[in-house]
């Protein structure tokens, strides 16, 4: 970039110089800046045992500060939690979050009624699948994306006994086989 100055400091004379600027490119993203990072606080193993997995969603996270730190520090429980609809939104019902220690008298309750953020749509959505089928909303996990908490929530629907059963049979038997496949593959 050339910049042309004018200088004319005490009379007659004119002088111009020229004046190069080197401007530095921008740098290129690198893959690693664009892959998004996950932190995962909570997961609810046992949900795909208990439940049909039938669609996910992705929620926020209304905390208050004491529970934002709880969560970093990884004291969450989402085992029995479920969402709970209600005239004013979805709310994520009955997760344990632990007190933050050192938060003295500004702590939360552990097992208090954590609203979720989610479009109108969505919720009614789900409400509506949850009234009509006898389905029911649960959190597959916690998390905190770009450093904002959020939850994974899906609609199931509850296995019965066989099920479990069978859904066991089936992965025993897809373990013998690649126990097969692997012990043949080593002769």
């Amino acid at each position: 970039m050339a910049v042309l100055l004018y200088n004319n400091p005490g009379g007659a004379n004119l002088t111009l110089q020229l004046l190069w600027l080197v401007v530095a490119k921008p740098a290129k993203k690198s893959a690693k800046t664009d892959k998004v990072e996950e932190l995962i606080v909570a997961q609810n193993r046992a949900a795909s045992y208990n439940y049909h997995i039938l669609d996910k969603f992705e929620a926020g996270l209304v905390l208050h500060g004491t529970e934002v730190k709880a969560l970093r520090e990884g004291k969450a429980n989402i085992r029995d939690a479920y969402v709970d609809f209600r005239p004013t939104g979805a709310w994520l019902a009955n997760a344990h979050i632990a007190q933050y220690l050192p938060g003295g008298p500004w702590n939360h309750e552990p097992l208090g009624a954590r609203k979720l953020l989610l479009h109108k749509n969505e919720i009614n959505k789900l409400a509506g699948r949850t009234e009509a089928k006898g389905l029911t909303v649960i959190p597959l996990k916690i998390y905190f994306r770009k450093g904002i908490a959020k939850v994974e929530i899906a609609l199931a629907q509850g296995k019965k006994s066989w099920d479990r059963r069978q859904d066991e049979r089936t992965k025993e038997a897809r373990r013998e086989a690649e126990d097969a496949m692997y012990q043949n593959r080593r002769r």
